[in-house]
């Protein structure tokens, strides 16, 4: 077993709760920590056996560009369902999505949500 962490993938989408997220849009970025059992020994060094992270991105893309979700939490836990189906050889999906521009009154980085799946 080994792990692939895409780090800091960004996307421009409208998810949230207030009518003017879905309006004005902005910037997510998604982390995905991938614990991989390959079909085959990594030393045969055969894509097929592995998750190609370039496919695994545009996963992550279709979804979180896609349909508006109110809460980053669904989102992460959709992204983590898809990767694991995509790919058989993951057992396991770490998914961070972070939303820099969350409407709250005050100031801050951003807010973070983490999902494993399978939980």
């Amino acid at each position: 077993m080994y792990k692939i962490r895409m780090k800091n993938c960004a996307f421009f989408a409208r998810h949230g709760v207030l009518d003017e997220e879905e309006t004005l849009g902005q910037r997510f970025y998604v982390d995905a920590e991938l614990t991989v059992d390959p079909d085959r020994p990594l030393d045969q060094d055969s894509i097929n056996s592995t998750v190609d992270y370039g496919v695994a991105f545009e996963v992550i893309e279709k979804i979180i560009t896609g349909e508006r979700r109110f809460l980053i939490e669904a989102l992460a836990l959709e992204v983590g369902k898809a990767l694991a189906q995509r790919f058989p050889q993951i057992k396991r999906a770490e998914i961070t999505v972070r939303k820099p521009n969350a409407p709250v009154r005050g100031v801050l980085d951003y807010v973070e949500v983490n999902v494993v799946w399978p939980a």
